[in-house]
């Protein structure tokens, strides 16, 4: 009949079904594997204990571990992690989360004293973020000279190109990207980014996937090939 209208409860609850659907479709959202066939998950002790096995069976060929933060922390589930996700047969890296006010050659030495050098390791990745951080911002050339000191340390332990995870607040900030020349590992939720001085080799494409073997939402990213 001509002038009906839908009922405003009918649009609200079209509204809500709409709402649930994409969330759902945004918790187990990947990239496509054809265009990105590499791809896996970083996480620290805050993502519990871990099926790492069944992580691997859900598509996750690798996993960055959190190893240690600033100068005195390490994280309580590395060594767990560490040696899991080599039985289940994944390959790994580990990050460190840099502090803006501790020196970075005491947090070098916080990550070398517990990460160990493996030959098939991947690169360590240095985490750059203001989230969680200290309040301090140290000038940008003091910051670029803690961070080349922190990679050549890391790099001596190692014996390979150190990642740097940038967020795209620090890189605006700092312009890290323009004076460090090092792989980029940056973020971008859905799409990838488009920041930083340079392609990047890493992209955070989702913080709230789920998968099976990890109780909650975790991180998920991809490698540029």
């Amino acid at each position: 009949m001509r002038g009906q209208s839908i009922p405003w409860k009918a649009w609200v609850a079209g509204l809500v079904i709409l709402g649930v659907a994409l969330g759902w479709w945004a918790l187990y959202w990947r990239p496509n594997s054809t265009d990105y066939p590499v791809q896996g998950v970083d996480i620290s002790a805050a993502d519990g204990v871990i099926a790492w096995p069944t992580v691997e069976a859900a598509g996750a060929d690798f996993a960055y571990v959190k190893a240690t933060e600033g100068a005195d922390i390490s994280d309580p589930r590395f060594a767990e992690n560490w040696a899991a996700t080599a039985a289940a047969g994944m390959r790994h890296g580990a990050y460190h989360q840099f502090s803006l006010c501790r020196l970075a050659a005491d947090q070098a030495t916080n990550f070398i004293s517990i990460v160990p050098r493996e030959k098939d390791a991947l690169p360590a990745a240095l985490a750059l973020d203001f989230a969680g951080n200290c309040k301090d911002r140290p000038a940008r050339d003091v910051v670029l000279r803690e961070l080349k000191t922190f990679i050549e340390m890391v790099e001596a332990h190692t014996g390979k190109p150190t990642i740097l995870q940038l967020t795209r607040e620090f890189d605006d900030y700092y312009m890290i990207s323009d004076a460090i020349d090092r792989p980029l590992w940056l973020r971008g939720f859905l799409f990838p980014p488009s920041y930083g001085a340079r392609a990047w080799v890493m992209w955070q494409a989702s913080t709230i996937r789920r998968v099976a073997g990890i109780e909650g939402s975790v991180d998920w990213n991809v490698i540029h090939q």
